[in-house]
């Protein structure tokens, strides 16, 4: 069994895992740059260790420190959190080499599904539905043939890509060329990679992810799927839980696809398979072998703690459930609230003069800030998250409203303002939206 947990991660993700290890008698590690030595899970956890400055390839991308601080306190297993680490399989190797659980799936597996091409012919073979494009990287002397093969609109995307770099839309042949040259261009400075692939554009989609937990041995079930259509610059902004646009009956039958496909791989712990949705049809894109920002809206309407099976996966303890005792209960909706002002999404790192976190009945903030916290400008904007849960959706969005007025965060601006547009907005309300819903209406009341 794991005795001491390292984790590999700050801000809000941070706390939570510390909060799951508490629960479960774990003693913790936590690890810092100088900038985060204020931070509440440093505070909390039983041990804290230094790593190095602020810029993340000196601290907590700097595998030999991490690894070095596992070694000084004897912490037997790492967690990873998102980001960061958490998809490199290099660090997961290492660690395995010098006896350290890394609270994750395998190597094999983080490296079988980071590479956007092997992941979607893995997803085929596993009999997961995907988008048609390219069967392997494109060049540019072969992009036409590709393109007119799968028909006008593609997309270009980035092998090794993420977050919406790498990626340009090609209407037409007379725009391929270019769009090709620049996705490469960018897919180069931004991973060090210029290999891409092409699929087909859809025209308006919903981002649909599927949440899934297996145990290594061939064991697996799925969490339901969770709609994250409403983004900015390919960046979710606002989750919700079931998704308003699918049935039960769509639901289980994706979900249980997406279980099967994890028991044939023998895949260790928890993972999202995205898609795109349209017109009845999901398209695999992508999978995140990690846990997601948006796994609270999971936990809500199941009632399972994902880092509890996480954890419980890694020291071979195996799931804690059946996928018949998953029960699907209510809605639920999480918010991104950020340091960053609500109209130009300019970040605003600054001390936080006052911090009050909404409360009541079905109301969750996984956050690590608090009054007198200074945000520091070196990392990801996100203060924290405000999850909401209802017993039907029309509730759980007037909790939202009444919540979103109680949240109090003063001394930086905020994304808060932002929600308060959104959720007295009639499409909002009739979860009438696609993935550029967000981006066309916020081009629309800036204009």
């Amino acid at each position: 069994m794991i005795s001491k947990i390292l984790i590999a991660n700050r801000g809000e993700i941070a706390l939570r895992v510390l909060r799951a290890c508490k629960e479960l008698g774990i003693a913790t590690v936590a690890v810092h740059s100088t900038a985060d030595s204020d931070a509440m899970h440093v505070r909390l956890a039983d041990e804290s260790v230094c790593i190095g400055p602020p810029p993340s390839r000196e601290s907590y991308l700097n595998i030999h420190q991490i690894v070095a601080a596992c070694e000084i306190t004897g912490a037997d297993a790492v967690h990873p959190g998102y980001g960061f680490l958490s998809e490199n399989a290099k660090f997961a190797d290492i660690l395995d080499a010098h006896d350290i659980t890394f609270i994750g799936p395998t190597a094999e597996h983080i490296r079988l599904m980071g590479d956007k091409i092997t992941a979607k012919k893995t997803a085929e073979a596993l009999g997961i539905p995907v988008v048609p494009g390219s069967d392997g990287e494109v060049k540019p002397e072969n992009a036409l043939e590709v393109a007119r093969k799968i028909g006008f609109p593609v997309l270009i995307k980035a092998t090794a890509g993420g977050g919406g770099r790498g990626m340009k839309v090609a209407r037409t042949e007379a725009d391929l060329e270019h769009a090709v040259a620049t996705a490469r261009a960018e897919a180069a400075a931004a991973f060090g990679n210029d290999a891409v692939y092409m699929e087909k554009f859809l025209g308006k989609p919903r981002h649909i992810e599927v949440q899934i937990v297996g145990d290594g041995e061939g064991n697996a079930i799925h969490l339901g799927e969770r709609d994250c259509s409403l983004q900015r610059r390919h960046q979710k902004v606002w989750e919700e839980a079931n998704s308003p646009a699918l049935n039960v009956d769509q639901r289980m039958k994706i979900g249980q696809i997406c279980a099967d496909a994890m028991k044939k791989m023998k895949y260790r712990g928890a993972g999202t398979i995205e898609f795109l949705y349209e017109d009845g049809e999901f398209y695999f894109i992508e999978m995140n072998t990690r846990l997601q920002v948006e796994h609270p809206i999971t936990e809500a309407i199941t009632g399972i703690d994902l880092v509890h099976e996480q954890i419980r996966v890694a020291s071979g303890a195996g799931l804690s459930v059946k996928q018949e005792d998953v029960v699907f209960s209510g809605h639920a909706i999480e918010c991104r609230i950020n340091a960053e002002d609500p109209r130009t999404f300019v970040p605003s790192p600054g001390t936080i003069t006052h911090f009050h976190a909404p409360g009541g009945l079905g109301v969750r903030v996984d956050s690590g800030a608090y009054q007198g916290y200074r945000i520091p400008p070196y990392y990801d904007s996100l203060i924290g998250k405000l999850i909401v849960h209802g017993r039907t959706r029309v509730e759980c969005m007037m909790r939202l409203r009444r919540v979103l007025d109680e949240f109090v965060i003063d001394g930086i601006k905020t994304t808060l303002p932002l929600f308060q547009d959104l959720i007295n907005n009639q499409d909002i309300a009739n979860g009438d939206y696609d993935i550029h819903w967000l981006e066309h209406h916020l081009a629309a009341t800036s204009a």
